[in-house]
């Protein structure tokens, strides 16, 4: 099951929010670097071709720790988790039909989700499948996902967009359904449109994110799964990292 798809982690960022010299996904989580988890996750499900660690900032400090586990592919300037991705197309097999896209500074996405993932996009054949969350506010614990972007349907329930929060209009600031950006790809319409992206955005960069807008204005098929919350918690900074402790290892 599933011996077409393919798993590509992004651990290539500094992290400069979290302070040190050390690159982000080696930060400690519960005594274990941030990146075993989705490491972890991803060696669960057993497929055949090897995870594609993408490293980037301390790259041989990320190669050292990932040992033979998975495959390393280098990216050589941060310019995005789409042009992140770009840059394991070399490692990815030529045989894989469904790519997987994790993220090395998640402490908590779950084998049996990307399984899931995995499942749905087997079953449905679309661009693209992804997670959506939903919170009950922005509150509290749940302040942290302010910056996610938000999930916008239409009167049939069909994804419209997605709309970042810096895009976004008061109303649409409210919308408690987000986007982690946990998605599974179609790898030949992936690989085709990672080159069309724009990075006409504050930070210069090319947002994997974007190909969902992509998809839609493309019309291709997209399939949304619900995810838990906890799953989707994100470290950038010595804040976030407490926050996730507290609610991930809470008892």
């Amino acid at each position: 099951m599933h011996s077409d798809a393919q798993i590509i982690i992004l651990a290539g960022g500094k992290g400069k929010r979290m302070g040190g010299e050390a690159p982000k996904v080696l930060t400690l989580f519960s005594g274990k670097p941030i990146l075993e988890n989705s490491l972890s996750a991803a060696l669960e499900l057993g497929l055949p071709q090897k995870p594609v660690v993408v490293v980037g900032f301390g790259a041989q400090l990320v190669k050292d720790y990932v040992g033979d586990r998975a495959v390393c592919a280098l990216q050589e300037s941060q310019l995005g988790t789409g042009h992140a991705v770009l840059c394991a197309k070399e490692k990815v097999g030529s045989e894989t039909k469904k790519i997987i896209v994790l993220y090395g500074d998640h402490p908590n996405t779950k084998a049996e989700t990307i399984r899931r993932l995995l499942d749905i996009h087997e079953e449905e054949k679309p661009a693209i499948s992804m997670m959506t969350l939903r919170v009950p506010d922005f509150t509290g614990i749940y302040s942290c996902f302010n910056g996610f972007g938000r999930v916008l349907r239409d009167s049939n329930g069909k994804i419209v967009r997605i709309i970042e929060l810096k895009d976004a209009s008061e109303e649409e600031k409210k919308i408690c359904e987000l986007n982690p950006s946990l998605f599974c790809f179609n790898a030949d319409w992936l690989w085709e449109s990672l080159p069309k992206l724009k990075n006409s955005n504050a930070q210069g960069e090319f947002y994997l994110t974007d190909l969902v807008g992509m998809a839609i204005q493309e019309g291709r098929k997209i399939i949304t799964s619900k995810i838990d919350y906890k799953e989707c918690l994100g470290v950038n900074t010595p804040d976030d990292l407490r926050i996730a402790e507290e609610i991930i290892l809470a008892k």
